[in-house]
């Protein structure tokens, strides 16, 4: 068997069927794991920056995760909904270089397998709220996590495979090289999924290596090593990343973008996003206003 098709595991924690209403409306939604959904009735929307998916029954939709989105129900509209963690030993997602928002035709084995892991997973859902503000928090992972483990092996099994055909779909069909970088640790994957999710708080070199329990320095070479660049202009990459999502999707002032996403003054973040993109924030949104905005 080729190994490569070992690489890649994955963490249930949500599924569910709904019926959702005008409340679920929001807007610049980003989360660490993956979402799927297949539509059985009514209609919405999920929208990124340069692409605007309309939600309709007979489709399934994939989000990878670190994919910056809105979503939308003008009505009413009736889903299955499936969210997951994604791990692979070297950090390399399956969707690394292609974070885009994807709708395909359901088949009838995507429509048993959607209600297949909602049966052998029940108590899945969110109950709490179906704000991401309000339920995409640690200690609700763990919550559901922790439901993983208390799963029997026949079902664990059947849960992996069920999402492995899911996310097939998606990939295409015809063979890829595969990448040649060595393997990124757990802690260098938990910084760099903990910068994603933090950008608009304080990030510093400090508080990020005493998160993993390294020397500054040590931890600064580190990264360098497994990442290719140093913290901070990771930090300051995923910054002007989120900056450019939100200068082609809204029309926030650059003031508000500056501290959405962390940068303690406008000329700070004007300096650096033309560092990172040759561009003025003003210039680049002439250019790239996006007409999929929601």
């Amino acid at each position: 068997m080729n190994r490569r098709l070992l690489r890649h595991s994955f963490s249930l924690l949500n599924v569910d069927h709904v019926r959702l209403d005008q409340k679920w409306n929001y807007k610049h939604v980003i989360s660490p794991y993956y979402r799927l959904y297949y539509i059985d009735e009514g209609e919405g929307f999920i929208s990124g920056a340069h692409q605007k998916l309309k939600l309709e029954p007979g489709y399934i939709y994939l989000i990878p995760s670190f994919t910056i989105f809105n979503m939308q129900c003008p009505s009413y509209l009736s889903q299955y909904f499936i969210q997951f963690f994604e791990e692979s030993p070297d950090g390399i997602s399956l969707f690394q270089n292609n974070r885009t928002l994807v709708k395909l035709k359901a088949s009838e084995l995507d429509i048993a397998n959607f209600k297949r892991l909602l049966h052998i997973n029940p108590g899945r859902g969110i109950n709490r709220s179906d704000n991401p503000k309000v339920y995409e928090k640690n200690v609700y992972y763990k919550e559901y996590q922790e439901l993983n483990n208390r799963q029997s092996d026949a079902f664990y099994m059947e849960t992996q495979g069920i999402l492995l055909q899911l996310l097939s779909r998606f990939l295409p069909a015809s063979p890829s090289p595969l990448p040649q970088s060595q393997p990124i640790p757990s802690k260098m994957l938990d910084v760099m999924s903990y910068i994603q999710m933090h950008l608009k708080q304080p990030l510093t070199v400090a508080q990020l290596a005493k998160r993993v329990n390294q020397h500054p320095d040590y931890f600064s070479r580190e990264f360098l090593k497994y990442t290719g660049v140093r913290p901070l202009h990771y930090i300051h990459e995923k910054r002007i990343e989120r900056a450019q999502y939100l200068i082609t999707t809204t029309n926030m002032p650059y003031s508000e973008i500056a501290s959405e996403t962390g940068f303690d003054s406008l000329p700070h973040f004007s300096k650096i996003f033309r560092k990172v993109t040759g561009s003025t924030p003003n210039s680049y949104r002439k250019q790239h206003q996006s007409v999929n905005t929601i």
